[in-house]
């Protein structure tokens, strides 16, 4: 019952490292890179569907991404999504081609970004430590109704730590090579 319990909780603890390894893929570093548009969603003849789905997104060089519709009526439509997505990106169309340059990354931005990535790295510790509290309430509630005894009990918190001081150590590696990416020059 303690192993289900610290399996389930193993697995809910990867979803909030993988969560929030996403969420930091959205932020730019000053390289062009897909995922930055990746998460956009575009009005598809009344529909919200994503990007990826009505264009294909490349990168043309180190700087500019190039966003490429498979219908001529959506070029205007991506357009707009992209400039309202708050990204910082001024998209320019060339016919059938959307090119997104990128500009270069001003100090107090890159600052600006370390800090989201903090946060976004704060919030996975917080997800990762209430799927702890909840693995520990199971192992409680187990005790309670006299399925284990308190030696047990004491070995599945110590287990059910393990795991969240090694999730966290997987959150602080991540956000630290996202900070160190951003502050590059």
């Amino acid at each position: 019952m303690i192993n289900e319990i610290r399996k389930d909780a193993d697995q809910r603890m990867a979803k909030c490292v993988a969560s929030m390894a996403q969420g930091l893929r959205k932020l730019r570093t000053g390289r062009a890179h897909p995922s930055l548009l990746e998460h956009l969603m575009v009005d598809y003849y009344g529909a919200s569907v994503p990007l990826t789905q009505t264009a294909n997104v490349a990168i043309e060089d180190s700087r500019t991404l190039t966003v490429t519709p498979w219908e001529k009526p959506m070029v205007a439509v991506i357009e707009k999504a992209i400039m309202s997505a708050n990204l910082g990106l001024t998209p320019r169309s060339a016919g059938m081609v959307i090119r997104v340059p990128l500009p270069v990354l001003t100090e107090d931005r890159r600052r600006d970004l370390a800090k989201m990535v903090r946060q976004e790295a704060e919030q996975g510790r917080v997800a990762i430590r209430n799927v702890r509290r909840d693995a520990i309430n199971d192992i409680k509630e187990l005790l309670k109704d006299k399925l284990i005894n308190e030696d047990q009990e004491h070995q599945g918190e110590a287990m059910i730590q393990e795991l969240t001081d090694k999730h966290v150590a997987e959150i602080e590696k991540i956000s630290d090579e996202k900070q160190k990416e951003i502050m590059e020059f």
